[in-house]
């Protein structure tokens, strides 16, 4: 068994690169007989193909594997759990493996098939010794895996995690108005940043106020502090509990955002929400928030009966509805915005626009528009000007 072979196959910590390309492929070149020519041309060209589809430099793919790969040291650097004194040890061990198999150059092989024009591959000088703990100290901030190549994230139909390879880029010096309402926001999301006590946020509103955009940018803005958005479903509602069990050792800090949440009066989802808040069984990570944006002050229709009564106790039921947004620890309201609030926002946009035209006017036919569209918010002023840029010979 060649060397380096034997010392992967001993490995604990990196354990799970061992079947991931193209160390799957290195390791079965390493273990192939010399003397089966076949073999060892065909696991050759194998792992050639591999690490040319990463890079073609096998130190720095090597790198970019050991920065990716979620593993017993990196959740003991989360959580605590685990011997530091073993882990730290075999960590040596096993980076220093690396040192030497990024040095590794196939010449070897190449002479045992005979053929010095076989293709080879750029090796590496890195010293993984001390390239890895550097690495691991900013985990926090950079993240693992998909974590740290994206920020922005969806839950799928299976309830897997998923990357937003192209997200909304909102940024927060892109809004207009409401700065107050983000002020409050901001606030809390720095403190959950900084580990100090932050809260559950609900933002609720008229449509079209800035609600999501705003969580949008905040996403966006503390990115490089760690900060990643996972967005739910309504009807996702239920996978909750798991999606922070599978985060809470992840290093990074989360917000788990729910967008135009609405319950009706016989929806089951309601109650599953409020255990997840407080009071549940599982307890919320430290390194996760929830974020709900809804257009109902406490996310549920209310009807004449609702207030009535088609139940024996309308308190009992009234104050049901209440407690669901009362689990929220910060709650800010997006409200309607005035005449002199929609044309201030209308004026900046236009002035980023580059638009000349007289204020007066250009006001007035923002109000027509208005009438005509969604009412006087900052989504309908973005659609004005969006018309007007349209239509501007």
């Amino acid at each position: 068994m060649h060397p380096l072979a034997k010392q992967l196959h001993s490995f604990v910590i990196f354990r799970n690169l061992l079947s991931r390309s193209p160390l799957k492929e290195l390791l079965k070149l390493l273990d192939t007989d010399e003397k089966d020519l076949a073999s060892l041309n065909d696991a050759y060209a194998e792992f050639v193909c591999a690490l040319y589809a990463c890079d073609g430099d096998l130190g720095r793919t090597l790198e970019k594997m050991l920065c990716d790969d979620e593993n017993i040291y990196t959740r003991y650097l989360t959580t605590g759990a685990g011997d530091k004194e073993l882990l730290e040890r075999e960590l040596g061990r096993e980076l220093a493996v690396f040192n030497e198999l990024s040095r590794f150059d196939g010449q070897a092989q190449r002479q045992a098939l005979g053929d010095e024009k076989l293709p080879g591959w750029k090796t590496g000088t890195t010293d993984f010794t001390k390239f890895y703990p550097r690495w691991v100290r900013d985990i926090s901030k950079h993240g693992l895996g998909i974590y740290a190549a994206y920020h922005m994230f969806v839950l799928d139909e299976n309830g897997e995690v998923s990357p937003i390879r192209h997200p909304d880029g909102q940024k927060l010096s892109d809004l207009i108005g409401y700065e107050r309402e983000r002020e409050a926001i901001i606030s809390n999301v720095e403190a959950f940043l900084s580990g100090r006590p932050a809260n559950n946020m609900l933002l609720y509103g008229d449509a079209g106020t800035g609600k999501s955009s705003t969580v949008k940018a905040v996403g966006n803005a503390y990115a490089d502090r760690g900060l990643r958005i996972v967005e739910l479903k309504k009807a996702q509602l239920y996978r909750i509990p798991k999606l922070m069990d599978d985060l809470t050792s992840n290093p990074l800090k989360f917000i788990i955002f729910i967008d135009d949440l609405t319950f009706g009066p016989d929806d089951n989802d309601f109650c599953d929400l409020k255990a997840v808040l407080e009071g549940g069984v599982s307890d919320r990570g430290h390194n996760i928030l929830i974020c709900a944006t809804s257009n109902h002050r406490h996310m549920m229709k209310e009807t004449v009966s609702d207030r009535m009564g088609d139940e024996v106790n309308v308190s009992d039921r009234i104050q049901e509805i209440v407690s669901l947004s009362a689990r929220f620890g910060l709650t800010v309201t997006f409200s309607r915005s005035d005449r002199d609030l929609y044309s201030r926002i209308v004026l900046e946009m236009a002035h980023r626009a580059g638009f000349s035209e007289d204020k007066d006017k250009l006001i007035a036919e923002a109000d027509k528009f208005a009438l005509r569209g969604g009412g006087r918010n900052p989504r309908t002023a973005r659609q004005f000007i969006d018309t007007m840029l349209a239509t501007k010979q």
